[in-house]
């Protein structure tokens, strides 16, 4: 009988260390997705790759900033080249203001110089005549020369509080006004009330009042002879003090303004002075009435 040859023994297959981490090993031997792979070995296989697509970022971005380096340096240029010019033409406007403030300076002084020479004419002649007197009352009447004497001092002011007040203007319907705001129709009843008290002569913030004398408004400022004065107004009046200020506050305008006071907060003081002083009027030009002359009376 044969003899079978010996059975040799399979040694048993000696497991890795790491089986039981397969996961982890797993993890380590593909590291890299199989997704990331593929699109690395397509941009390879383009010829593309990331590189040249970051430059044409950074040449997009270079492209950028020196538009913007070229716009930032045309804009300095164009304003070095323009501020001379603009400050050249400042200063002729600056110039040209001083001239002529200096000229009208020159002009008025030019009037005063001829008003006193005309009334200083005039004067000489009536004296010649014998009429002096009625020449130097013409003069104080039509304010064309300084006066003083004894009278009174009125001012008038806006309430402490005053506001421009809502959509109605109580003014329009009652004659008054809800916004503590003195107005050009106040002062015009104040000044016509002193005249009718016996005022000789009137200045409201030192410009002197004529019979051709206006008050009026331009926005919430009031013009005297177009000049805008602000407030606190002062009104000076050349009078009998003690009897004008008694017969100016029981006439009816003195009442209209105690009511504006008392209602509406506007504020109001009369004093009566020993000696106040108005200056002249600036100008007084008549551009209707003709001096009468002995043909016109035959």
């Amino acid at each position: 009988m044969p003899q079978q040859p010996p059975v040799r023994s399979t040694p048993a297959r000696v497991p890795r260390p790491d089986a039981s981490m397969s996961l982890l090993t797993n993890v380590m031997d593909h590291s890299l997705d199989e997704g990331y792979a593929e699109a690395a070995a397509r941009k390879q296989a383009d010829g593309t790759g990331g590189l040249p697509r970051t430059a044409r970022a950074k040449i997009v971005l270079a492209a950028g900033l020196v538009l913007a380096a070229l716009v930032v340096t045309v804009g300095a240029a164009q304003t070095r080249y323009v501020a001379p010019v603009v400050a050249k033409e400042r200063e002729e406007l600056i110039d040209r203001i001083d001239r002529q403030t200096e000229a009208a300076e020159e002009l008025e002084n030019t009037v005063d110089k001829l008003r006193d020479d005309v009334n200083a004419r005039q004067r000489e002649a009536l004296e010649q005549s014998g009429d002096s007197g009625s020449t130097d009352l013409v003069a104080v009447l039509s304010g064309a020369v300084a006066v003083h004497g004894p009278g009174l001092k009125l001012v008038v002011d806006d309430a402490a509080e005053a506001t421009t007040g809502g959509g109605t203007d109580p003014r329009e319907t009652s004659g008054f006004s809800d916004t503590g705001r003195v107005k050009d129709r106040d002062m015009q009843r104040v000044v016509n009330g002193l005249w009718e008290s016996g005022a000789e002569a009137i200045s409201i913030n030192g410009q002197r009042l004529t019979a051709l004398s206006a008050i009026r408004a331009a926005g919430d400022a009031i013009l005297v002879d177009n000049k805008p004065l602000v407030p606190p107004y002062t009104v000076l009046a050349v009078g009998d003090g003690k009897r004008l200020s008694s017969r100016f506050q029981d006439s009816a305008d003195g009442v209209y303004l105690s009511v504006l006071q008392d209602n509406y907060g506007i504020r109001t003081a009369i004093s009566v002075q020993e000696d106040v002083r108005l200056p002249a009027a600036p100008s007084v030009t008549v551009r209707t009435a003709q001096p009468r002359t002995e043909k016109d009376a035959s």
